[in-house]
C-alpha cells in the first residue's frame, strides 16, 4: 500500500510526507479520512499539492474498531465467525474514489432477498475474501487494492472481541448493540476476552507518527475500544506524535448523555490508563435552532465546551468552526482534515527543532 518513493525514501516534493494515525470507527471516523483523502491521494500518485496553501503530502494509517454484533455486520460475524467489517468498509470507502462504480457497489445494500437483505455488498465480500485468504487483515488489504484506496487500514485487533460495560446502578451490559441501547451512565467498558493484542504494522505507524488522531465517534462503543486492545494505548504514549482527540459535536443518547468535553477526555485517559492527550480539538459554531429540535426530540443536546476544566486536564484547546449541517449534524470533513495538517505540521517543526538543537 505504500508507494515505492516512501518505501524507498526518496520523494519527488521537499519534505518527507506527514504521517497521521487516525483511531475510532463509524461516520466520525470516516468523515476526517474523507477529508484527508486528497492528501493521501497526491502521497500515491507522487505528485505534491500545487496552490498557496501548499502541504505535504499524508501518510495515512486508519485504525478501525471491530466490536460491532448489530445489522450486517453482526449476523456475519454469528453466522460465519469473521471479524464485524462494517466500519472497516465506510473507510475503505471514504479512502476509494467518490465517483468509482466499486465505491458505489461497497456501499450497496440489499432491500429484499432471503438471507441478503439488510447486508451491504462490501460486507458480504469483506467476509468471502477473509474465508478465502483466511486472514481478516489480508482480506482489508487485499478489497484496498480492488477500490484502489489511499493510505492503509488496519482492524485494531484480529481477536473475535466484544465490549462490556459496567453501568452505573451497578449492572452490566455485553454487546454493543445492547451498550448502544442502555440509558444507563456508563461507568466503565472492557473487551471480552481482555487479553488481545494489535497487529505489529499497527504498532509500528504509531510509532513513526507526527499525528495520532481519536475520533470523532462514538466514545465508548468507537473510539475507547480500541485503547482497550494490549498495546495500542502504551504505544501512543512512547510515540512522539502529537495526540489529539476530535469532540462530539452531539450527545449520544445513553451512551454520552449530559457528558461535556472535558467528559470524554476524562473517559479517554481513564481507560487508557493515563494521560494520554496532547490536543483537544472542539466546535465553535452554533447548531441551527431546527437541528437542535430535531436532536433534542431524541434526547441529543450539543456537546459542552467546558474550556476551564479542559485546562484542568492539562490538554491545550483548538477551537475551530467545524461544523456540517446537511439534515444532520456533522463535522466538516475539510474542516477537521485542515486543523490535522496543522497539527501534524506542527509535531514535524517540533522534530526538526529537537534535531537542530540535539
Amino acid at each position: 500500500m505504500t508507494p515505492p518513493e516512501a518505501r524507498a525514501g526518496a520523494y519527488p516534493w521537499p519534505e518527507e510526507p506527514l504521517r497521521v494515525v487516525a483511531i475510532g470507527g463509524g461516520t466520525g471516523l470516516s468523515s476526517l479520512l474523507h477529508g484527508l483523502k486528497p492528501y493521501a491521494r497526491a502521497l500515491a500518485r507522487g505528485q505534491p499539492l500545487a496552490g498557496p496553501g501548499f502541504s505535504p503530502p499524508v501518510d495515512l494509517t486508519a485504525v478501525v474498531t471491530v466490536t460491532d454484533d448489530g445489522g450486517s455486520s453482526g449476523r456475519l460475524r454469528r453466522e460465519f465467525a469473521v471479524l464485524p467489517p462494517g466500519d472497516i468498509r465506510n473507510c475503505m470507502v471514504a479512502l476509494s474514489e467518490d465517483e468509482a462504480l466499486l465505491s458505489r457497489l461497497f456501499r450497496y445494500r440489499f432491500a429484499r432477498g432471503r438471507g441478503l437483505k439488510g447486508h451491504s455488498f462490501g460486507n458480504l465480500f469483506l467476509a468471502a475474501l477473509a474465508h478465502i485468504t483466511g486472514d481478516f487483515p489480508r482480506a482489508v488489504q487485499f478489497s484496498s487494492e480492488v477500490l484502489a484506496i489511499v493510505g492503509r487500514i488496519y482492524p485494531s485487533t484480529t481477536a473475535n472481541v466484544m465490549l462490556e460495560a459496567q453501568l452505573e446502578d451497578g449492572s452490566k451490559a455485553l454487546g454493543e448493540t445492547r451498550i448502544s441501547r442502555s440509558r444507563v451512565r456508563i461507568e466503565t467498558i472492557a473487551l471480552q476476552p481482555r487479553r488481545c493484542r494489535p497487529l505489529p504494522d499497527t504498532l509500528a505507524a504509531i510509532a513513526r507518527a507526527d499525528l495520532i488522531t481519536l475520533g470523532p465517534g462514538s466514545l465508548f462503543t468507537s473510539l475507547i475500544p480500541n485503547l482497550l486492545v494490549q498495546g495500542i494505548p502504551q504505544a501512543i504514549r512512547k510515540s512522539g506524535a502529537l495526540k489529539a482527540y476530535l469532540v462530539n459535536l452531539m450527545w449520544q443518547p445513553g451512551e454520552t448523555t449530559g457528558f461535556t468535553a472535558a467528559d470524554h477526555v476524562a473517559a479517554i485517559h481513564k481507560h487508557a490508563g493515563a494521560r494520554l492527550l496532547d490536543y483537544v480539538v472542539v466546535n465553535t459554531r452554533p447548531i441551527s435552532d431546527p437541528l437542535r429540535r430535531k436532536y433534542a426530540r431524541q434526547k441529543a443536546l450539543p456537546v459542552v465546551n467546558d474550556l476551564d476544566r479542559l485546562a484542568r486536564l492539562n490538554v491545550e484547546v483548538i477551537a475551530r468552526d467545524l461544523l456540517q449541517e446537511c439534515g444532520k449534524v456533522r463535522h466538516d470533513p475539510e474542516a477537521i482534515a485542515g486543523v490535522a495538517l496543522e497539527l501534524a505540521q506542527e509535531a514535524r517543526r517540533r522534530r526538526r527543532s529537537l534535531t537542530a538543537t540535539a
